[in-house]
């Protein structure tokens, strides 16, 4: 398997993505599951892009649910549950795991496009770039220079920036970023449209989930470890659902004293974590507990335990690993 990356985190070597899209007729791109703007931003822009040079195409996420405040993105009704093409090249987009899709792929000749630094490799030809702050990020240095790049396809991308960021927020936001903002904002795509379906299109169950969110609020370590529980029955009462949970995790790290964040979610069959931090590396800690992530952010999933329990689990190799010592 290859890899290729960006050379001074600068010059991409757009030849083999270029050569290896050539290749097939059929492309088939795929978003991981708990889809976010990144994923369905790059998937959703590359689509475009296949559409425009007459590839057969379709895009794909195993997720029975999709964030609602995306549905504003060219082409997002065309996305299916279901892989149609069986020879088709396979691009998936900004998982750091081949499992993390959903599908069976082991017989798949696989583009991998991803930013994130604990990337597996699983791909024929693996694109991965960790000077990027995103995969659209990534996308969009394929493409600048040998494709059209059409205002649809910039408006995915941008999202995808913007929302894997945080709004121009996280601590890898850089000159370079911003470069890509601006030269993808120059396509004429509706910033006024992007903020108000990203940032301003809240259900009331979302308000009404976020509220029982906050009430479980504990601290622990002289308050700088926070954590929030959602169960089955905060969902139902909300009438809510796991597509409703960005950005409440966030809510524990903005507490000035906390440096990790903990938000403990209880799924039908099993429990989700979702660590955030505001410097200390908290993917060292995912992985722990069979996780993955990145230093900020990270997250991994257990069996049906006691909260508290998980809770005492994951306090003990914080301080076991010393990440609050800095």
């Amino acid at each position: 398997m290859d890899r290729f990356i960006y050379e001074d985190g600068r010059v991409v070597l757009r030849e083999a993505f270029q050569n290896l899209l050539q290749k097939h007729t059929r492309v088939t791109l795929l978003a991981h599951k708990n889809a976010d703007g990144d994923t369905l931003g790059t998937a959703l822009g590359l689509y475009s892009l296949c559409k425009n040079i007459g590839k057969q195409v379709e895009v794909c996420c195993i997720d029975k649910k999709l964030p609602k405040n995306l549905d504003f993105l060219p082409h997002f009704a065309r996305i299916k549950r279901q892989i149609d093409f069986d020879d088709s090249l396979i691009i998936a987009c900004g998982a750091s795991e081949v499992g993390l899709f959903g599908f069976d792929l082991s017989s798949r000749e696989i583009m991998n496009i991803d930013h994130h630094k604990s990337n597996t490799d699983f791909g024929t030809l693996n694109i991965v770039d960790q000077t990027s702050a995103s995969t659209s990020q990534v996308a969009y240095k394929l493409i600048q220079d040998g494709f059209e790049v059409t205002q649809s396809l910039a408006l995915c991308l941008y999202v995808g920036l913007l929302t894997e960021t945080e709004n121009f927020k996280t601590l890898n936001v850089d000159q370079d970023v911003f470069l890509v903002a601006a030269e993808l904002l120059a396509y004429g795509i509706d910033l006024e449209e992007i903020h108000r379906n990203i940032y301003q299109r809240d259900a009331l169950s979302s308000l009404r989930l976020l509220s029982a969110t906050l009430d479980t609020l504990e601290l622990y370590e002289e308050a700088e470890v926070a954590s929030f529980v959602v169960t089955q029955e905060m969902f139902q009462q909300s009438g809510s659902n796991t597509t409703e949970l960005a950005g409440i995790v966030d809510y524990g790290i903005d507490l000035a004293t906390v440096k990790i964040a903990i938000l403990v979610v209880e799924d039908q069959e099993a429990i989700k974590v979702f660590l955030r931090s505001k410097r200390e590396d908290v993917s060292s800690l995912a992985k722990v507990f069979g996780g993955t992530g990145e230093k900020l952010a990270a997250e991994f999933s257990s069996e049906k335990i006691e909260i508290k329990k998980l809770l005492n689990k994951i306090l003990n190799e914080i301080n076991k690993k010393g990440l609050l010592d800095a």
